[in-house]
């Protein structure tokens, strides 16, 4: 087993890469889950120049990047090209940045939400009611589209997409729909995010079964109940995370502490979630 321990930049909404990488370290981990948003330091459309700078910062921190988490909808209704050039401008920046990864959503049909959380799901104590609204063939079809247009910018850059286990395919089974066809999952995997499937009446071990080799990252975190989704400190809640542990434990990749500080502003600032975190990476 070889385990790479990361959080999300999530949990730090508006704070410099520079600071996020000295809280990281403080924590003991490996790299950085930075999110890709108009509303942070990396954004799209970020110059070279830019780009170096948040490079050498982290490197700089004794850090590596372990995946961009951009907000593309592979399924989403509408136009192909708008989607495809969203996730190209995702894949050349994370090759400028020396990213491995970048974590796209699924997007289909009116059940999905737009970023994650309260702030775009319709409050903290609702469970998605359409969330496999648009994950048939439609959603599917305009995956397997979008994603084919983008196959050869992954082999070249070497950046790898992964769809989350999220919104119209919040289950293990319903994303891997999305990548299996490609038979490449060293291109095309899927972030096993480890609250949405269960929420959603899929076990862990279900999850981590039909996955297989096409797991390529996966997201810690908790929640009250299936119910209340409003985040709580690593294993304190009801999300069965020592069960995720337990079946990881043979595979090797980036695991990282997903705090949805931007999404719930009232809940508490990252240092105590991420020793929470830390400390279940190190107990597994």
């Amino acid at each position: 087993m070889s385990w790479r321990f990361a959080v999300s930049t999530l949990g730090m909404p508006g704070v410099p890469i520079a600071e996020a990488v000295r809280v990281a370290a403080r924590h003991g981990c490996d790299g950085l889950e930075i999110r890709t948003h108009p509303d942070e330091e990396v954004h799209l459309g970020l110059t070279d120049r830019q780009a170096d700078g948040v490079r050498s910062r982290i490197a700089d921190g004794g850090l590596e990047i372990a995946c961009l988490a951009g907000y593309a909808k592979v399924c989403a209704p509408g136009p192909d090209g708008p989607v495809v050039a969203e996730l190209r401008a995702l894949v050349d920046l994370a090759h400028r940045l020396g990213a491995p990864s970048v974590r796209v959503f699924p997007g289909g049909g009116a059940g999905s939400s737009g970023g994650g959380g309260a702030a775009s799901s319709g409050g903290a104590g609702a469970v998605d009611a359409g969330a496999d609204a648009g994950a048939g063939a439609g959603g599917d079809g305009r995956a397997g589209s979008r994603i084919g247009a983008v196959l050869d910018d992954l082999r070249a850059s070497g950046v790898r997409l992964l769809v989350e286990t999220h919104d119209s395919h919040p289950t293990g089974e319903s994303a891997l729909r999305l990548v299996a066809p490609f038979a490449a999952p060293e291109l095309v995997a899927v972030l096993w995010d480890a609250q949405h499937p269960w929420r959603h009446g899929e076990p862990p071990e279900r999850t981590r079964a039909v996955l297989g080799d096409y797991l390529g990252y996966f997201q810690v975190k908790d929640a009250a109940s299936r119910e209340d989704r409003t985040p709580v400190l690593p294993g304190k809640g009801a999300v069965p995370l020592d069960e995720c542990g337990d079946l990881l434990r043979p595979w090797s990749g980036w695991l990282s502490l997903e705090w949805e500080k931007a999404w719930y502003p009232a809940i508490p600032s990252i240092d105590a979630p991420l020793r929470a975190a830390a400390d279940w990476f190190r107990r597994w």
